[in-house]
C-alpha cells in the first residue's frame, strides 16, 4: 500500500491539508478577534465602558423596551451575565429596569441615551476604520463568508 500511485497520494494529502487550513483559520480569526477586542476596550475607556459593557448600552439604545431575556440571547451571554452588566450600568445612571410582571423591561436615561449617541457614532468610525484595508467589496464578501460560517452553526446573527 505504501506504493501508491501519486495520484492516490495527492488524494490522502488533500484532507490533512484541508485540516491545516482550518485550524490556520480558527488561529487567524481567534488572534484578530483578540486584537481587535484589545483595540476596541482602548478606545471605549474614554468613555468608561468595557465592550460588554459598550455592546448592552448599544442594544439597549436599538432596541428600547427590550427584556433582559431578550438582551442576553442576543449577545449570546447568560442571564447571570447580564444582570452584573445591568447593576453597572444602573448604578452609572445610564439604564433603569422596569417591572413587568415577572420581566424587566430596559431602558436607557437621558444620559443613557446621551452616551448612547456619543459613543456609538465614534465606535462605528472605529471599526470601520480597522477593515479600511479592505475594499468594500471584500468587506461585504468577508461579511458574507463570515454569515455563512455563523448559519452552518446553527447561530443566526
Amino acid at each position: 500500500m505504501r506504493n501508491a500511485t501519486k495520484k492516490d497520494g495527492a488524494e490522502a494529502q488533500e484532507p490533512h491539508t484541508e485540516r491545516r487550513v482550518g485550524l490556520a483559520l480558527w488561529g487567524r480569526i481567534a488572534r484578530f478577534y483578540a486584537r481587535q477586542l484589545r483595540l476596541a476596550s482602548a478606545h471605549l475607556r474614554n468613555w468608561e465602558l468595557s465592550p460588554a459593557q459598550f455592546d448592552v448600552l448599544a442594544t439597549v439604545g436599538r432596541h428600547d423596551g427590550m427584556t433582559q431575556q431578550e438582551l442576553a440571547e442576543r449577545l449570546l451571554v447568560t442571564q447571570g451575565n447580564i444582570t452584573q452588566l445591568l447593576d453597572k450600568l444602573e448604578r452609572r445612571g445610564l439604564l433603569t429596569r422596569c417591572r413587568e410582571g415577572r420581566i424587566n423591561r430596559l431602558h436607557l436615561t437621558a444620559p443613557g441615551r446621551a452616551l448612547h449617541e456619543n459613543v456609538v457614532q465614534a465606535q462605528e468610525s472605529f471599526q470601520a476604520q480597522q477593515f479600511d484595508v479592505l475594499t468594500p467589496t471584500e468587506q461585504r464578501q468577508l461579511l458574507t463568508l463570515l454569515r455563512k460560517l455563523q448559519h452552518a452553526q446553527g447561530e443566526q446573527l
